[in-house]
């Protein structure tokens, strides 16, 4: 047993001396290619067992006969080695080597293309890492064109609205400069009906903006759904009157919502007023909420005879007015996307599709704890 324990003593000292060059070489060549590494791995680990094979044949005195067999067959078994870490880092940096440039075609084109051939598991899965990654970098870039497009039609909407009112504005004071007006007081109330659209259409750009901006500063309360119906109806009443449309809210349950009292007034105020907007003399719109599966949906119907389905997708889009038809007088396309915008700041989302007559839109809220 001691003679076992000397011969371990003596082959741990011999391979530990090999072992300190060999961490130093690694730790000088750690700026080279990886091949070089694993050539000195490879080294180290045959030249440790012929260092502690050498230290237990000088300490047991071996013969010259025996030395020369092991010598010779660690020495075998280090030309192997050396080989095999050669022929693997040869490999791996030649897959480094087109992964680099599948990286560099990456940054170029925006695209990556992972190489084809077999590479061991960690550039394999850094391949796949940089592959989601082009995706998404696609997926943003369209988003971001998507942005800028639709910026650009409100920029064009918004100029082309504002130029209407002011225009109307600036012929009725000269008129009423002039005087030539028979009847100023219509022209006044007619100024201030085109005062009154400005400011709403300002009024609708700064909430967006803030919406946009991640600036919406919500501060919600435990409420009744049926008393922000209720608020939303009654200021929606003269419009539907003028309109000569009716309002029905009887199927409002008095569900509890925990949501900005005066952003979400804002946001049924907006779906009923363009639902009435869009709905026909003598025609109804309904608004309704219920629960479903751990979330309050609101919905609001009206009867402007549908939506095209290929325009469905956009009816929340900033600046979308869809078809002649659906446009309002006094609209910049702002409504349905700042109801967007709110919702789901209150961490709901909003949805629209057609039914029979109509279309309904619906408000999906999480219910509160």
């Amino acid at each position: 047993m001691r003679d076992l324990l000397l011969i371990a003593l003596y082959a741990l000292l011999g391979a530990c001396a090999v072992g300190l060059l060999g961490a130093a070489a690694l730790r000088v060549l750690r700026r080279r290619s990886i091949a070089v590494s694993l050539a000195v791995v490879a080294a180290v680990a045959v030249s440790a067992m012929l260092a502690g094979t050498l230290t237990v044949a000088w300490a047991m005195f071996l013969s010259s006969h025996d030395l020369a067999v092991v010598t010779t067959v660690v020495a075998m078994a280090a030309a192997v080695s050396l080989a095999t870490a050669l022929l693997l880092g040869r490999q791996v940096v030649r897959r480094c080597r087109e992964l680099v440039r599948a990286a560099g075609d990456f940054g170029e084109a925006g695209t990556f293309t992972a190489p084809t051939v077999p590479a061991p598991a960690e550039l394999a899965s850094l391949s796949r890492e940089l592959a989601l990654t082009s995706e998404r970098l696609a997926a943003s870039r369209d988003r971001e064109r998507a942005l800028e497009t639709s910026r650009r039609e409100l920029v064009a909407w918004i100029s082309h609205d504002l130029r209407t009112p002011l225009a109307g504005l600036r012929a009725m004071s000269e008129a009423l400069e002039d005087g030539i007006v028979a009847d100023p007081a219509r022209y006044h109330r007619q100024m201030r009906a085109e005062v009154e659209r400005l400011n709403s259409m300002v009024t609708d750009l700064f909430e967006l903006s803030r919406i946009h901006a991640g600036a919406l500063n919500l501060t919600p309360t435990r409420l009744s759904l049926y008393d922000l119906v209720g608020d939303a109806l009654a200021g929606a009443d003269a419009l539907a009157r003028q309109h000569g449309v009716h309002l029905a809210g009887d199927e409002v349950a008095a569900l509890p919502v925990e949501v900005d009292g005066k952003e979400m007034t804002r946001v049924l105020s907006n779906l009923l007023v363009n639902a009435i907007r869009h709905t026909p003399a003598d025609g109804t719109v309904a608004i309704a909420a219920e629960r479903r599966a751990g979330a309050v949906v609101v919905s609001v119907t009206d009867a402007c005879g549908g939506i095209p389905e290929e325009d469905l997708p956009r009816v929340f889009d900033t600046g979308w007015r869809g078809t002649p038809a659906r446009t309002p007088p006094s609209g910049a396309g702002l409504g349905l996307a700042i109801v967007r915008g709110i919702v789901e700041a209150h961490a709901g989302h909003a949805d629209v599709h057609n039914v029979p007559g109509g279309c309904r839109f619906e408000l999906t809220l999480p219910a509160p704890v």
